[in-house]
């Protein structure tokens, strides 16, 4: 073991298990650790991982991570007490929001619930009109008033929003330096540090849930910098952004919202470097873990974004106005409650076991069964080989449990409980899987899906077979996946500015210099880190919309049309968006720019794949089982005599019919009746989905 620092560390958080993926930047090797996560100190799971895959942190010399911790504060209401502060007379903005009416008949239909209570939101006399003139002064006199009343609350956190702030962020830079000075050790975020775009009640959801998780997230990221000294850590500490790109942990700490769906958000970047190695150009980056699946596109190569995300669901979510890679989530993971509800039905999730206690047969005190109860019944894991045998599953009280709470009350046999769980369990997670494709206008069974997750392996066959996708794709070492994504993520920094200006009357002069402006603030940030300006790229687009229209459209704008200058081509560019987006456009129709977007990456060193051992000629390409055990399959309505082979065993060019079992430290690939399996030369399991 070398002494001095060599290996780039990733690790992510989930609420059942924190990953750990270490890459030895001197050998060229991959190792992994893989423990239970510690919800009342994430740290001491980490520190346990990074352990557990042979090397330390004082080894690191960069270290990534990735967290649920931030979406988790939102969703279950366990922030800080926070108050608002806004501009006279926008006091209720945050509360009655877009009056957005899904299900127009509903009689019990519920509003989004802020994260601030109404008495902790503060109207401050102030104005700048939306060219950013000042159009009344800052009160400093009533602005301290407010302090001594935000001392007598003790609130932790402020959440500062004035209308305009976009355009000119004067009013919002003074009253976060007197907040802070009045109201010492009091989180502050302030609106334009977050978003620059106009949309008063999006910009007020997003400041606010900043300063909602700030202080837990400030204090979380503060411990692993503590604790990491403790541990000789010498190295550069970096957190992946929900846009897939990695900032520093200062930002991370006061730009908090960034890291709402880091762990995801890797996930999908690591699918893309899937995509590039097997020369596929579209994929489903599905990941299913413990407590959540979620799913995400790659499309022609390229990652899908998105502008904003509603967290808790469209009915009566909050948005969120950042950049990031359009994922969806459910509730639904190998640690998902089944329970028979009123009525007799058969729900499975969203409430987790979690880490503690966990499925019941973890043996950890778990008693309501679960999605891996399920599995461990219907023979889909092995008791005595989950995480290479580290961790032994007890048969025993699972059986019990299933038979208990599903199968007597519901009057039907263990084994129609198990499979129920598994079927509804595959349904939910094909509803996840249509949000980000058929929801937004592609076909998926246009795509291959990229499966991962301790959990996503066990399931992919069955979801790929309810949504027609022809291949589903198993990366080496899915249990680990999203981690190994961080290694492949770079550093990234996203700009948006609203500027509206009417296509026809451009100034290219003015559009290219905003640009330049954004691009040298992004540049001089990643210097930092990439000091090299060749390994640094930006890209260019712009939101757009025909004139009349609400909602825009991203653009992105080749270097081409700068160098040409000319409007009449940027319009035609946005047609052909707009055509591909909605299937028409409005060739005649005037169109103008609402805001422009630029995104400065800087380019790291990734793992290079290495090739695996392959067949030699003459060889068999059927490899040899492990061992066998029955197996529950719904297309067999039985349980049947089931080949299990070791994934480390397996060769390139190696072929496996189903049903058979694929197992590996810290996941098992199901092949279904009519399945068949191929190794590719980089060890994926390529498994082509037989038609019903």
């Amino acid at each position: 073991m070398p002494s001095a620092p060599s290996f780039r560390v990733a690790a992510d958080v989930g609420g059942t298990f924190t990953d750990i993926v270490a890459f030895d930047e001197a050998s060229g090797r991959l190792v992994f650790g893989k423990t239970l996560t510690t919800p009342t100190r994430l740290v001491d799971g980490i520190v346990t991982g990074v352990d557990k895959a042979g090397t330390s942190v004082s080894l690191a010399r960069l270290f990534l991570h990735g967290s649920t911790i931030a979406i988790n504060t939102m969703l279950e209401r366990s922030g800080a007490k926070t108050a608002l502060l806004t501009t006279r007379g926008f006091r209720d903005i945050y509360e009655i929001g877009r009056i957005n009416r899904p299900q127009a008949y509903n009689l019990f239909f519920r509003k989004h619930q802020p994260l601030i209570r109404r008495s902790l939101r503060f109207e401050v006399n102030e104005r700048v009109g939306a060219a950013g003139q000042v159009l009344t002064a800052l009160d400093e006199a009533q602005l301290a008033d407010i302090a001594r009343q935000l001392h007598e609350l003790e609130v932790q956190a402020v959440a500062i929003l004035f209308f305009h702030s976009y355009c000119n962020p004067a009013h919002e830079l003074r009253a976060k330096e007197l907040i802070e000075q009045w109201c010492p050790g009091t989180y502050v975020s302030a609106s334009h540090e977050i978003s620059q775009e106009y949309r008063e009640f999006e910009r007020t959801s997003t400041v606010a849930a900043n300063a909602y998780i700030g202080p837990r997230i400030k204090t979380y990221l503060g411990e692993i910098q503590e604790r990491f000294a403790r541990e000789k850590f010498a190295g550069s500490f970096y957190v992946v952004q929900s846009n897939g790109g990695l900032f520093d942990v200062a930002q991370a700490q006061r730009e908090c919202i960034r890291m709402l769906e880091s762990g995801p958000a890797a996930g999908v970047i690591g699918a893309r470097a899937v995509c590039e190695r097997l020369d596929l150009d579209n994929a489903i980056a599905f990941d299913m873990g413990g407590t959540t699946a979620k799913a995400g596109v790659v499309l022609e190569r390229q990652v899908l974004m998105a502008g904003n995300i509603m967290v808790g669901g469209y009915d009566e979510g909050l948005p969120i106005q950042i950049p990031l890679i359009d994922t969806q989530e459910v509730g639904t993971g190998g640690g998902s409650i089944a329970r028979i509800e009123e009525g007799g039905g058969l729900r499975v999730g969203p409430q987790s076991a979690g880490a503690a206690p966990g499925p019941v047969c973890y043996d950890l005190g778990g008693s309501e069964p679960t999605v891996t109860d399920a599995n461990l019944v219907l023979g889909r894991l092995s008791a005595g080989n989950f995480l290479g045998g580290e961790m032994k599953l007890n048969f025993e009280k699972a059986r019990q449990a299933l038979s208990s709470r599903i199968a007597e009350p519901a009057g039907i046999s263990l084994t129609e409980a198990a499979n129920g769980i598994i079927r509804i369990a595959a349904t939910t997670m094909s509803n996840v899987v249509t949000r980000v494709t058929t929801e937004r206008g592609l076909d998926a069974g246009d795509f291959a899906m990229v499966a991962y997750g301790g959990a996503g392996p066990l399931h992919a066959s069955m979801v790929a077979r309810e949504l027609r996708i022809p291949k589903v794709i198993i990366p080496p070492s899915p249990g680990h996946f999203s981690a190994y994504g961080m290694l492949m993520a770079d550093m990234r920094r996203d700009f948006v500015r609203t500027w509206f200006r009417a296509v026809d009357k451009l100034d290219f002069a003015e559009f290219e210099s905003l640009f330049g402006v954004m691009e040298g603030e992004g540049i001089a940030t990643l210097a930092r880190n990439v000091p090299e300006r060749e390994r640094i790229r930006c890209v260019r687009a712009a939101d757009m919309r025909y004139v009349g229209q609400e909602h825009p459209v991203e653009v992105e704008l080749p270097a081409s049309l700068f160098e040409a200058r000319d409007p009449a081509a940027l319009k035609r560019v946005f047609d052909d968006v707009h055509m591909q987006r909605y299937e028409f456009n409005a060739v005649k129709e005037p169109a103008e720019i609402v805001s422009l977007h630029s995104t400065v990456i800087g380019m790291l060193d990734k793992p290079v794949t290495s090739a695996i051992a392959a067949l030699a000629d003459g060889e068999s390409r059927s490899p040899t089982p492990s061992s066998r055990r029955p197996v529950y399959f719904t297309e067999s309505g039985d349980f049947t005599d089931t080949p299990v082979y070791d994934r480390a065993m397996l060769l390139a060019g190696h072929s496996i019919a189903g049903p058979a079992l694929v197992e590996e430290y810290a996941s098992t690939t199901v092949l279904l009746p009519g399945d068949r399996m191929e190794v590719s030369r980089y060890g994926d399991l390529v498994i082509t989905i037989a038609r019903s």
